[in-house]
């Protein structure tokens, strides 16, 4: 077996359960390749068992890869999936982070994760995302995001409004600071701090949520994500920003923009008892009632 790992920044709090993540695949003779960046902040203080292989960029993840693991929070999970694009490599996300909601196995699960590599143990989550196409050049060749893509004001700007389209159709207008277009996976996240709502993983839709609209009627709305969502934006200013998941680009308003559902998907693996409930229940809080 040949595991690629990746993570951003190598916090030395968590050393000794790095060290112990690493001695756990050398004692089941997995095969490591590193992401060359994070190998040379812990190459001193980490004790590796033989010579190892790196990696930089997806170019890197061939099919000799089983799994990609992710060491760090959701964000470096985000970061991931920008690298395993389309290759249908697993992710394994191993929460050295706050939440931990993407990479949800903890570090006092390491052993079982380890484990469960090895046995195949484990359940597949296959999850969309959302792919922007614009009459300009927009996040090189990743563009695609696992949570959402997001139209938003510049900092100090009036707020915008933004015309969507469903399929050429009119659909409204958001006078707002920004709008929200979140896969199931996303619905969890930014869209829900606007009170968006959840959605189950694998319910096939995305949610528009406007960004502190001003309209007391405006809410958000889940649509069947076999539809292109369209975009025109007017401002008193001439340019707004474009994200996707935590990347960003600065475009002018008159910039043309459309996303859709992209044609490949990205899988999870989880441990079997972490389903999508007990995450809800155990990371936002679901029912939590302190009169029981």
């Amino acid at each position: 077996m040949k595991v690629a790992i990746y993570s951003r920044v190598a916090d030395f709090a968590f050393r000794e359960d790095i060290q112990g993540f690493f001695d756990r695949l050398a004692a089941q003779h997995i095969e490591i390749v590193i992401f060359e960046p994070f190998l040379l902040q812990i190459v001193h203080s980490i004790e590796l068992k033989e010579t190892i292989n790196t990696f930089r960029s997806s170019d890197d993840l061939d099919a000799s890869i089983d799994f990609v693991v992710s060491l760090g929070g959701d964000g470096t999970l985000l970061d991931t999936v920008t690298l395993v694009r389309d290759k249908n490599i697993p992710v394994l996300g191993i929460n050295f982070g706050r939440l931990g909601f993407l990479a949800s196995i903890g570090k006092e699960e390491i052993a079982t994760a380890v484990t469960a590599l090895v046995k195949r143990s484990f359940v597949i989550d296959n999850r969309s995302l959302v792919h922007l196409d614009s009459n300009q050049p927009l996040f090189g060749d990743v563009p695609y995001a696992l949570n959402e893509f997001a139209i938003h004001k510049t900092d100090t700007s009036p707020m915008i409004k933004i015309h969507t389209y469903l399929n050429g159709e009119f659909m409204n207008t958001y006078w707002a600071d920004g709008l929200i277009v979140a896969t199931p996976t996303g619905s969890t996240g930014y869209s829900l701090s606007c009170n968006g709502p959840v959605l189950f993983p694998d319910s096939g839709s995305f949610v528009i949520t406007p960004v502190a609209p001003h309209n007391l009627n405006i809410r958000p709305i889940v649509v069947p994500d076999d539809n292109v969502i369209s975009f025109e934006v007017e401002g008193r200013t001439e340019h707004f920003i474009c994200a996707m998941d935590s990347r960003k680009e600065v475009v002018e308003k008159n910039i043309q923009l459309a996303v859709k559902r992209e044609k490949f998907t990205v899988s999870l693996v989880r441990l079997n008892e972490n389903n999508f409930l007990h995450t809800l229940r155990t990371k936002l809080s679901w029912g939590l009632d302190t009169r029981n």
